[in-house]
């Protein structure tokens, strides 16, 4: 009977350090929660916990050998209870962290595409016109925009007392430079630059001190045309401007021209187009008239061209000038000139 308690004690401690490599092994392979749980009911589960049921066995071992059995199986439970503990605090610790970072950035998602900027009506006009005129072999030159008064007035053939050189219409910098109210400065430093014959187109800022309004800004944005060559006369300004607007307005729309006064141009013409709202039957928008101003242009005064060392006797020219906010408002129907410079992303989106 005694060599039968002895085999189970045998037995019995085979069983616990069995018990203690099995679980060293399944603890190094348990790195979730789920598996940390399903280990600790395999060894400490009330029905059927290992662990518990070596507490059970203990009765088989005889009195003398209990002692030793005892202390062997607290052993193994404070360890496996000590190991168990520290790993599942460390992979909830790793979890949580995980959880928080899924809650911030989901990785399984589709990336987001980048927001992509809009250009603005007024940079889509002034690119088409820019094309229109490259297309017909015109040089683009921006021009500066801090000028002298010499290329925004004087050259320009604008009188000592002209209204524009006032301080009242003009943004002067200092006593000798201003901030252009004009982009035919451009006109006078391309014919200093170049030899004719010449053909420029100049898009950009231009700045004049005028109150915000509907149809008004102390900044806005012009486009200056001219050519000079031999023979240029009237009728090829008219067929370069009913060009140009067709190719913005459409082969429909239509053009006149008015005679006005411009200190640079002689003869000068205002020039008008078929309304774009009512297509010329007439609307509140061009005062039941049919037609909306476009821009202003003429001939180039032979004062000018002496101004710059042409002698107008063997060239000629004509030169217009188009505001490309204005333009924009049309194209789009924009109602309110200041919708085009308050950056409102509701309007920039639709571009």
């Amino acid at each position: 009977m005694a060599r039968v308690f002895c085999f189970r004690m045998i037995c019995m401690l085979d069983d616990i350090a069995k018990a203690s490599s099995d679980f060293d092994a399944a603890l190094a392979n348990a790195n979730d929660s789920h598996a940390l749980d399903d280990l600790r009911i395999h060894y400490f589960g009330r029905k059927g916990g290992l662990i518990p049921a070596f507490f059970s066995r203990l009765k088989e071992v005889p009195k003398e050998q209990k002692k030793e059995a005892g202390d062997a199986l607290n052993k193994l439970r404070d360890r496996l209870e000590s190991e168990l503990k520290e790993k599942s605090e460390r992979v909830a610790a790793e979890e949580a962290r995980r959880k928080e970072a899924r809650s911030i950035i989901d990785v399984t998602l589709p990336a987001r595409a980048p927001r992509l900027g809009h250009l603005h009506p007024v940079t889509i006009v002034r690119r088409e016109v820019e094309q229109i005129f490259r297309e017909m072999s015109y040089t683009i030159d921006p021009g500066p925009e801090i000028e002298s008064d010499w290329y925004n007035f004087e050259a320009l053939n604008f009188t000592p007392d002209h209204p524009a050189r006032d301080t009242q219409d003009t943004f002067f910098v200092d006593v000798n430079r201003l901030l252009r109210t004009h982009t035919s400065n451009a006109q006078i430093r391309a014919m200093e630059r170049w030899k004719p014959p010449v053909k420029v187109l100049s898009a950009g800022r231009v700045f004049r001190r005028d109150e915000i309004t509907m149809r008004r800004s102390p900044m806005f944005h012009q486009a200056e045309g001219f050519i000079v060559d031999k023979g240029i006369h009237i009728g090829h300004l008219r067929a370069t401007l009913e060009h140009v607007v067709h190719r913005l307005f459409g082969a429909d729309s239509k053009m006149r021209m008015r005679p006005s006064f411009f200190p640079f141009t002689e003869p000068s013409a205002e020039v008008d187009m078929s309304c774009v709202f009512c297509k010329g039957t007439g609307c509140g928008t061009c005062s039941q008239t049919g037609w909306m101003e476009i821009l202003g242009c003429g001939m180039i005064h032979p004062q000018v061209l002496r101004n710059v060392g042409i002698d107008p006797e063997e060239w000629s020219g004509f030169a217009f000038g188009m505001g490309l906010d204005r333009v924009a408002m049309l194209k789009f129907d924009i109602p309110n000139i200041r919708t085009l410079f308050e950056n409102d992303l509701r309007v920039l989106q639709q571009f």
